[in-house]
Order: structure tokens, then C-alpha cells, then sequence
């Protein structure tokens, strides 16, 4: 039986497409390969474009999914290190850290639970950092400058 070259050319596409399921389903769901059978419209709607920004002011576009997690765009920028920041390089995806309004991302937070917009361009700082800050220094270091205090008095 004869199959069209359209028809063969689909077979192959989706038996690659099961092999990276397979191997993606290995690495907790976490795709960051994308779909060859989808437009690049399609992935700007379904993905999140973030713009990266590192302290020297150097820039780069990257597309994830909202179920990626700080850590998991962390290991993937590690490992696609653009070429143009290779004076930035870092030793370690682990001491990579993304600042998103001001706050540094912890390794499980998700982009989906930031409610980003998909398709969208979403602008976050990243930058190398051993440890992260306490979530509330700051805010403890201004009330003991200030005086104030959380109890209240009851007359």
C-alpha cells in the first residue's frame, strides 16, 4: 500500500512526538521542548514569553510553560546559556535566582501560580545568588525603626 508523503511525514511527527512525551513524563511532566506541529501563534498563547534580564543590562526571550517552576527555569537558562552573556556565565543553575516585582522567586513557585498572562512578554530579573533573603527582613527592620508593633490594647 502507497502513503502519501504528507501522510508519512505526520506518522514520523507524532512517533517523535510519543518518544518525548515518554522522556518528558521522566522528567515530572516539565516539557520545555515544544510541539513541532505547533504554530508559533499557538505557542505564544499557550506559553509564557519571558525576557530575562541580567544585571549588566543584557537581555533574552525565552518561552515556558506556566507549570515551570523557578528552579525548572533556572536549570533550562543554565543550560541554554546564550552566547551573548558569556562574561555572566555561572558556576551552577542552583545559585540562579529570578526577582518578578521586586521578590525573589523560591525554586517551587510556578509562573502559573504568579498568574502570568499567557502569550504575553512578562519581565523578570535574574541574577546570581547563593541564598535568598528572609520573606519578611525587611519589613521587620522597619518596625523596629519606627517603634510599631502588631499588638493591639484593649480598654
Amino acid at each position: 500500500m502507497w502513503k502519501r508523503w504528507s501522510d508519512i511525514m505526520k506518522d514520523e511527527i507524532r512517533r517523535e512526538r510519543k518518544r518525548r512525551m515518554k522522556k518528558d513524563s521522566a522528567c515530572r511532566g516539565r516539557s520545555l521542548i515544544l510541539d513541532p506541529l505547533m504554530t508559533s501563534d499557538t505557542r505564544r498563547v499557550t506559553h509564557i514569553n519571558l525576557r530575562l534580564i541580567l544585571v549588566s543590562g543584557k537581555t533574552k526571550e525565552f518561552l515556558f510553560s506556566p507549570n515551570d517552576s523557578a528552579a525548572d527555569i533556572a536549570k533550562h537558562v543554565y543550560d541554554n546559556w546564550p552566547m551573548d552573556w558569556e562574561e555572566e556565565q555561572v558556576s551552577s543553575p542552583n545559585i540562579l535566582r529570578l526577582i518578578y516585582q521586586g521578590r525573589f522567586l523560591h525554586g517551587n513557585v510556578t509562573l502559573g501560580a504568579l498568574k502570568l498572562p499567557l502569550g504575553k512578554t512578562t519581565v523578570m530579573h535574574l541574577v546570581a545568588r547563593e541564598t535568598l533573603p528572609e520573606p519578611n527582613s525587611q519589613g521587620q527592620r522597619n518596625r523596629e525603626k519606627t517603634g510599631e508593633s502588631n499588638c493591639c490594647v484593649i480598654l
